[in-house]
């Protein structure tokens, strides 16, 4: 199986780097990390580049993230105009996977809740927020925070191929591990969107499976961000004539769904 690799862009190449374990879901020990850019601030502040990283995931869990990581309900890989800019530095947040499991509760949740109502109401948005723990889809998943916003009208926090409600998700993934010290694992939802998009793309991906088992020939959807790739790796991995490839660069990574012979 090939490697899984993904490029992330932020303001410095240490938060590149936590966006990209944000999203995938893992810990810092378990990718390799390649500095591609590490930006420049430019003249008086003009002109400046982003940091520029790649994460690759260690062989030996590659398997085991391909169900994971393509969509580990975290930010798009690729948030090209990110000038969200954070009041500390990333470096300050821990990666642990076990203390990070440990440390969901009810206490966890409450700061996220707050942070996230927070957030909004410097947005001068009206909503309500509900969160919950949301229990493993699978014995590869941990534990998340699940937030849900409800109100009228929201569309607008979903922004294109969900790029506004990633950006929020990442922010808020920041602020929380700001206040307890260490990543949790946090998805950010407006209005049953996710769900809905994830029973869109499961119906999408038994279409084309049938497509191919009548063909015999591969297909190749759309590109998609990780978090919806995902949801097609799961849906069809079960399926016994076909299986599915992710490739592709990001931000044009898409799944491909090929016959068994």
């Amino acid at each position: 199986m090939a490697k899984t690799t993904l490029e992330y862009i932020a303001p410095s190449s240490e938060e590149a780097i936590i966006k990209g374990l944000a999203e995938l879901g893992i810990s810092r020990d378990k990718v390799e990390i390649e500095i591609l850019d590490s930006g420049s601030k430019g003249l008086f502040g003009l002109g400046g580049r982003q940091a520029r990283v790649r994460l690759t995931v260690i062989e030996e869990l590659v398997e085991e993230f391909q169900d994971k990581q393509d969509g580990a309900n975290q930010p798009d890989p690729l948030i090209k105009h990110s000038d969200v800019s954070v009041p500390y530095t990333a470096a300050e947040l821990t990666e642990s996977e076990d203390t990070s499991a440990e440390l969901i509760n009810a206490d966890t949740l409450k700061v996220a809740i707050n942070v996230v109502e927070e957030l909004l109401e410097k947005m001068r948005i009206q909503a309500s927020v509900i969160g919950k723990i949301g229990k493993p889809a699978d014995e590869s998943d941990q534990e998340t925070i699940m937030i849900d916003i409800k109100g009228d009208d929201l569309s607008y926090l979903i922004g294109r191929h969900s790029e506004t409600l990633n950006a929020l998700q990442y922010i808020t993934s920041l602020i929380v591990g700001r206040e307890l010290g260490h990543w949790i694992p946090l998805m950010i939802d407006v209005q049953g969107y996710r769900e809905r998009r994830e029973r869109q793309l499961r119906q999408m991906a038994s279409r084309m499976a049938d497509q191919v088992m009548k063909s015999g020939r591969r297909i190749s959807l759309e590109p998609m961000p990780g978090t919806e790739r995902r949801i097609i790796h799961l849906a069809l991995r079960d399926y016994k004539n076909v299986y599915t490839e992710s490739v592709g660069e990001e931000p044009n990574r898409k799944v491909v769904i090929l016959p068994k012979n």
